[in-house]
């Protein structure tokens, strides 16, 4: 008998204990992880449909062309009730995915196939944990046509413009006039071809830069004539897997300032400017996730003249309250609650999620250094006319307007300014963000804020670029 070794029955039960562990060793590598919840987020722009799980996910996709198509074999798992879900979480009116139908395609081994509406750009990614996610794999589904914003404001003001009277005499030539007109004009002329919807966009990049000003609008003049058309940008923050700030009673930020942007809208597109129409384009009409960088890249897609950004805040404690305006900051923030705001709102591509293996690195490094001094004073400008009337409706958490390195404020050739309209962490602020009477009321101030300006600023007098 050897001393150095246990007795018979210890070392079958230790055996027997070794061979129980290497077992569930194995079962849970094969079990691999767990599904945790499946989202799927519709937009015109992209569509994209969420797993979210307790570990890391391996995965092999290929798409099919015709009919398109996109299959993602997820590996390491079996068919769950939750991945059964994403079959019925596909809205009949999603512009990009038709359906999804979900398979044990061998063992171990899950079929996702998502049968699309039009050929589609897809990227397949995955995200480590972040807030309150664990990990996330994302399919994101691009229109290989991606949708012209330009030409989509052009068509807006052409269906809401009167027709012009019979036998109207041709209109006057004018010296200059604004590009966004023109293209308004060819859409509409019945003596000249229309520009097919692809290719607006082509013919704003080819045309020169506009004029600093343009003439008055005449009496009487029809929409199907060269006008100067008055942009102003409206990006209602977070959205989609990015839910914002949550109030003690469960309000999301997403959801109250993308009614706000939406109220605004109307007023927006209902104003005149020195005759001149106004019309707001949202950087999202709905529940997704749009990139920082992207918000900027579309208000300039658009030849915004202003650019306001629609936000609630939040803070560790819930007696924090009031109304601020931010602008940019060229150095440092103008106060440490701007620079912790700051930094917390520049977080929201790590939580709302994006490709950063597919992101333009050129157009990230510009981003960083494209503001300008002039950009800087009209934002502050801008924001202080609005933090008057914001500040009209309550108390403000600053009398200034402040600044800090805001990434969604980078634009720079449009003022832009962040707006948050109030603490949704303090209860009593929550309950009015709710409210739709106050959320009318934030809309008429704002809207007040944005006639000041123009007042003193006449957008006629600035150059846009294309």
């Amino acid at each position: 008998m050897n001393p150095f070794l246990p007795e018979a029955p210890v070392r079958r039960a230790v055996l027997r204990a070794a061979g129980l562990v290497l077992l569930l060793g194995r079962q849970q590598i094969a079990r691999g992880a767990s599904i945790l919840a499946v989202r799927v987020w519709p937009a015109p722009e992209y569509s994209r449909v969420t797993i979210e799980s307790d570990g890391a996910l391996r995965t092999q996709q290929f798409f099919v062309r015709t009919p398109p198509r996109l299959a993602v074999d997820i590996e390491g798992i079996d068919l769950s009730p939750a991945l059964r879900e994403l079959v019925a979480k596909v809205q009949p009116d999603d512009p990009n995915i038709a359906g999804i139908r979900v398979g044990q395609n061998a063992p171990g081994v899950v079929r996702l196939v998502l049968d699309l509406r039009q050929a589609a750009l897809p990227q397949v990614f995955a995200l480590l944990p972040v807030a309150a996610y664990r990990h996330r794999l994302l399919l994101d589904l691009y229109p290989a046509t991606p949708i012209d914003p330009l030409a989509g404001l052009i068509a807006e003001r052409l269906r809401d413009a009167p027709a012009p009277a019979a036998h109207a005499p041709a209109p006057a030539p004018t010296a200059e006039p604004d590009q966004l007109g023109e293209l308004i004009a060819q859409r509409s002329s019945n003596s000249a071809p229309a520009l097919p919807l692809p290719l607006v966009a082509a013919a704003a990049a080819a045309s020169t830069p506009l004029p600093s000003a343009a003439p008055p609008a005449r009496p009487g003049k029809h929409a199907t004539e060269t006008d100067r058309l008055i942009i102003v940008a409206l990006d209602p923050g977070h959205g989609g897997e990015d839910p914002g700030a949550i109030g003690p009673s469960g309000t999301r930020e997403k959801d109250v300032v993308l009614r706000v942007a939406q109220l605004l809208r109307e007023r927006i597109n209902a104003t005149t400017v020195g005759g001149n129409p106004m019309r707001a384009y949202l950087t999202r009409d709905g529940d997704y996730f749009v990139p920082l960088g992207t918000r900027v890249q579309k208000a300039r897609r658009v030849q915004a003249d202003l650019f306001v950004s629609i936000h609630a805040d939040a803070f560790t404690s819930p007696e924090a309250r009031g109304a601020s305006v931010f602008a940019l900051s060229q150095g440092g923030a103008s106060s440490a609650a701007a620079r912790w705001l700051a930094q917390k709102e520049n977080q929201a591509d790590l939580v709302g999620g994006i490709n950063v293996q597919l992101q333009n690195q050129h157009v990230q490094r510009a981003l960083l250094d494209m503001s300008t001094t002039a950009q800087i004073n009209d934002s502050l400008k801008l924001g202080s006319v609005l933090l008057g009337e914001i500040g009209g409706l309550g108390r403000l958490h600053k009398p200034h307007v402040e600044q800090a390195g805001f990434a969604v404020l980078k634009a720079p050739d449009i003022p832009s300014v962040l707006v948050e309209t109030a603490f949704i962490s303090n209860p009593e602020e929550e309950k009015r963000l709710r409210s739709s009477a106050y959320q009318e009321q934030l809309a008429d101030a704002l809207m007040r804020g944005i006639t000041r300006y123009f007042a003193r600023n006449p957008p006629l007098a600035r150059s846009r670029s294309v």
